[in-house]
């Protein structure tokens, strides 16, 4: 048998897709797949580099010798290299060796489809399958009620290189975190866990957005199989697995995607459209069918085999603007004279048809932080079609607010109640990402303001609002505990801290929050709609109070919240009463359990006297910086 003997996976069928850019399933084609040849067990290797003159593939096996084991080009134009290698099997490190149409450019490249990747800085591919008997039956059949709209969806957003560290300050394993961090999860009440990219990248500081390997889990925490193992085990405990996933930009690395062949392959050959200056790093070229088809393919991939529920898109705004972070002259308007980046935006489109047509019960959801209209609605009503839309807007009004003196924030309560005149113009979700505790931006608790006991209450209060916002949340590790150093992507996250009264106290009443979001329908049903949220008092400068209904389907689950922005107490404080019979306190932020001063109401006073455009009303304490929520 010659050292490359000539086979395909593809038929003629495939070709035309991906010449179209309508294959989404390339990852069981391109790559390397183990195969059996004539009763002869082997691997077989197919790549696409349409500039090249040659390519090999080169490893141990052959001792990185370009000349032994050179892929045979299709006859088709399709620009794909391909063949059988006989007695290569699982584990065996490769690089493809490419010798492009001009002579002098060589480039040694990991494979685009590779399933694994040596540990960094090591950069080879291997030559992997990754069987895992999956246990998730029960919840991939009932995902699409657990996973919807109108469900709770509380994330919890994690790095898992600093989540938490063994005893001899390394990385736990996907197996170890299947124990650690499921059990944590599920303990503190959050529907669905995000993990920060776990795709192969080469470079720590990146955390994981500058990706070389897009069809690789990391091996910096053990292999595909094992990563299988965790998503599995996020299933049997009804927690969904979200992704961030990276379509916008890749790294330069020798060994990654860019200049694959020694010409602009993955990349927009124009370097206004084709390269990011804030990340130094290139923008895939959105209008050649066969890049789309890699990116597609590869959203569908972490759906498809590792069960995955959801995709967070990265840095949405950066594609949909041709003049992203550019000034005048370093970009060109498109064929319109407007700074829309048509052919992302026809991408994002197509991405999410793909998508959604493909799974039921998964989301998509947008990084977005522009006006851009319609990021979360369908594509065939206009828009890109996501299933949500990150409010950075609320974000930011929300912790610019809070980080003020309590005396100032009468002066600017409308930083709080303008998030209301848009938040049913989009699903959108409220985030508390890890980009707001990096950079000098300090924790979140150290952003509030006065002393301890008020940046706790402060602390329990923003989260408290944050719940009872219309919306979806997700909170980024260690928020949900006071977490008092800005994030360290090198180091543990502060366990120790929970030894304290104020941070145990936070991370009970964030575990109390999510349990009444997943039990009070009121809370999510209508999460979207603005049938779901109702004004008693946004007027009361003043005191600088806010009141508030949350409404579901059935009437008798909703809830009265009432927010008191100031340390003084709010005391026989007059709510108007839209509700009949007997109310009673579900949570107050003021709770001793939670660290407050116990300003509760065991017994809430009702009277006939009218308030607030109501015919009745009722008197309340509205604890110091506290949040009291009434059904």
């Amino acid at each position: 048998m010659p050292n490359v003997k000539v086979h395909s996976l593809f038929t003629d069928f495939d070709i035309d897709l991906f010449k179209g850019g309508k294959h989404y399933r390339l990852y069981e084609k391109l790559g390397s797949h183990l195969v059996e040849i004539d009763g002869v067990a082997g691997t077989y290797f197919a790549v696409w580099a349409p500039s090249a003159k040659s390519v090999s593939v080169v490893g141990n096996f052959n001792s990185w010798d370009s000349d032994d084991h050179k892929l045979n080009v299709r006859w088709d134009s399709s620009g794909i290299w391909e063949g059988f290698i006989p007695n290569i099997g699982k584990g065996e490190v490769y690089k493809y060796k490419i010798q492009s149409n001009n002579n002098d450019i060589w480039t040694e490249k990991a494979d685009p489809f590779a399933r694994y990747c040596e540990h960094p800085p090591n950069t080879a591919s291997i030559v992997w399958t990754a069987e895992h008997n999956w246990k998730d039956d029960a919840w991939m059949g009932y995902r699409k009620d657990k996973n919807g709209l109108d469900r709770p969806y509380s994330v919890y957003e994690v790095h898992l290189g600093s989540w938490k560290k063994n005893s001899e300050n390394k990385f736990l394993t996907y197996k170890e975190f299947a124990i650690d961090l499921v059990n944590y999860v599920k303990e503190m009440g959050y529907t669905h866990v995000e993990f920060m990219p776990i795709m192969e990248y080469p470079y720590d500081p990146s955390w994981g957005y500058q990706l070389t390997g897009y069809f690789a889990p990391t091996s910096r925490f053990g292999s595909p199989e094992e990563f299988k193992f965790l998503v599995d085990a996020f299933h049997q405990n009804d927690i969904g697995v979200i992704l961030d996933w990276v379509p916008s930009h890749f790294p330069e690395d020798a060994h990654g995607l860019g200049f694959f062949d020694g010409s602009n392959l993955y990349e927009h050959p124009d370097r206004r459209k084709g390269y990011h200056t804030d990340w130094k790093s290139l923008i895939f070229n959105y209008g050649r069918n066969e890049v789309r088809a890699f990116l597609i393919s590869n959203a569908i991939f972490w759906l498809d085999q590792f069960h995955v529920d959801g995709l967070r898109v990265d840095a949405v705004a950066s594609m949909l603007y041709l003049d992203y972070s550019r000034e005048d002259g370093e970009w060109e308007p498109n064929i319109y004279g407007n700074n829309e980046n048509l052919e992302a935006i026809s991408f994002i489109r197509e991405l999410n048809e793909a998508v959604y047509s493909s799974f039921d019960g998964v989301q998509t959801i947008a990084e977005e932080s522009t006006a851009f209209s319609g990021v979360s609605k369908p594509v065939e009503h206009g828009g890109l079609g996501f299933g949500m839309k990150w409010m950075m807007g609320w974000m930011h009004d929300t912790l610019q607010f809070f980080q003020k003196e309590p005396i100032y924030r009468k002066h600017h309560q409308n930083d709080l109640t303008f998030s209301m005149t848009y938040a049913f113009t989009e699903n959108f979700m409220l985030p508390f990402s890890h980009d707001e505790v990096v950079y000098g931006k300090q924790s979140l608790v150290y952003r509030m303001p006065g002393d301890e006991w008020q940046r706790f209450a402060n602390l329990r209060l923003l989260f408290g609002y944050m719940f009872t916002h219309p919306g979806t949340k997700l909170m980024f590790m260690g928020g949900e505990f006071g977490q008092t150093a800005e994030w360290n992507f090198e180091q543990s996250l502060d366990w120790h801290l929970l030894q304290y009264d104020g941070h145990k106290g936070i991370q009970d009443f964030v575990k109390d929050l999510n349990h009444l979001y997943k039990s009070a329908p009121a809370l999510y049903e209508k999460q979207f709609s603005p049938e779901g949220f109702q004004w008693i008092d946004y007027g009361d400068h003043e005191n600088s109070v806010l009141t508030y209904v949350r409404k579901g389907h059935d009437e008798k689950n909703d809830l009265i919240i009432a927010c008191n922005f100031t340390p003084v107490p709010r005391e026989n404080y007059r709510i108007g009463n839209p509700k009949k019979g007997k109310l009673i306190e579900v949570l107050n932020s003021d709770d001793a359990k939670y660290g407050g001063g116990g300003n509760l109401n065991s017994k809430i006073k009702a009277s006939t006297k009218p308030a607030h455009g109501h015919k009745k009303s009722i008197e309340i304490t509205i604890p110091p910086l506290g949040i009291v929520i009434l059904k």
